[in-house]
């Protein structure tokens, strides 16, 4: 049996760099108080990366593929499976990853989109690692693509503080010893009221709320139990202590929960990837690109053991243990 491996990684920011002191005095004339204390000391969020009108989920998601396919040393010819996660499209169809593909010159690989909100990197990594078990693919693209800024109310303090755009990529790679070890999803759609964004597009018009919406504190109770839950249950299956994890990579979405579950775990700070300062939320390009960018600062190193997870709206949850 095939076994699938990363074998290299990638990631792109938009050039817009908005620090919290702009995005208060943004907000400010829209009437809306906030501040950088204010954002920080319940987030953990300094600044985040915000993409230009007009640019999309696939021109961001092909920039990180091409970085991810250059460390890896792998041609886009090469591919056999590409999948995107996303929550903000570029059309109702074609998927995403159709696009991408076209943007990197592939011809002929499978390419789908996923969609679990901000788990959707987690979910794609598992599904690509099921074609690569299974026999169907041998080296696959996985992708985590958004711009959720443009479903962000921004006269909505609660919520539009908290995300970003950006896009993380990983290369898989059939191999005879395992990369993704073991791997679980998991869902609660009866959850789903606590974070949408339930708009749709019915004979040409917008129907119902296009923007997300938000429970945080039921949000931050839901991912902090149903991660640690995952992560338990994923090493134990796997035959591995949580104290043998070389490396933590969590969802990016508030620091107060990666430290609350990084102790729920017993996982020290130091082995706890963090970037939601940089990028803030951005939902399931977060992990890719957390984990792109503890691989290029050379903590994350060949042979030690990753776990990552993603939790988002649907209610979805996931985690990934990976050796690297």
């Amino acid at each position: 049996m095939s076994y699938a491996k990363i074998i290299g990684s990638g990631g792109y920011l938009p050039p817009r760099v908005v620090s919290n002191d702009e995005l208060a005095a943004e907000l400010a004339t829209r009437q809306i108080e906030t501040s950088d204390t204010w954002i920080t000391e319940r987030t953990g969020i300094r600044q985040r990366h915000i993409a230009d009108a007009g640019v999309t989920t696939s021109q961001l998601a092909t920039r990180a593929a091409q970085a991810a396919l250059a460390d890896a040393g792998v041609s886009a010819g090469e591919l056999d499976l590409i999948i995107l996660a996303t929550s903000t499209p570029d059309y109702i169809f074609p998927s995403t990853a159709c696009l991408v593909q076209a943007q990197l010159g592939n011809k002929g690989a499978a390419a789908f989109d996923v969609q679990a909100v901000c788990s959707g990197f987690v979910y794609a990594l598992t599904t690509a690692d099921s074609f690569i078990r299974a026999g169907r693919a041998r080296t696959a693209l996985v992708i985590g693509a958004e711009v959720f800024s443009s479903i962000l109310d921004w006269n909505d303090r609660s919520t539009c503080v908290l995300f970003g755009d950006g896009a993380g990529a990983v290369v898989l790679r059939a191999a005879e010893e395992p990369g993704i070890i073991e791997a679980q999803l998991n869902a609660d759609g009866s959850q789903m009221k606590i974070l949408h964004a339930a708009g749709n597009v019915v004979g040409g018009q917008v129907t119902g709320d296009p923007f997300l919406r938000m429970d945080g504190q039921a949000v931050f109770k839901m991912a902090v139990t149903s991660l640690a839950s995952s992560a338990q249950a994923v090493c134990e299956r796997a035959g591995v202590p949580l104290a043998d994890i070389d490396w933590f990579v969590p969802h990016q979405a508030n620091v107060r929960i990666i430290n609350f579950l990084g102790r729920k775990l017993g996982l020290p700070e130091e082995k706890v990837v963090v970037t939601v300062d940089k990028h803030a939320n951005t939902s399931a390009a977060s992990v890719p690109l957390a984990l792109d960018a503890a691989r290029r600062d050379g903590r994350i190193r060949p042979g030690q053991l990753v776990l990552m997870q993603g939790v988002g709206g649907g209610f979805t949850w996931g985690s990934v243990l990976a050796r690297m």
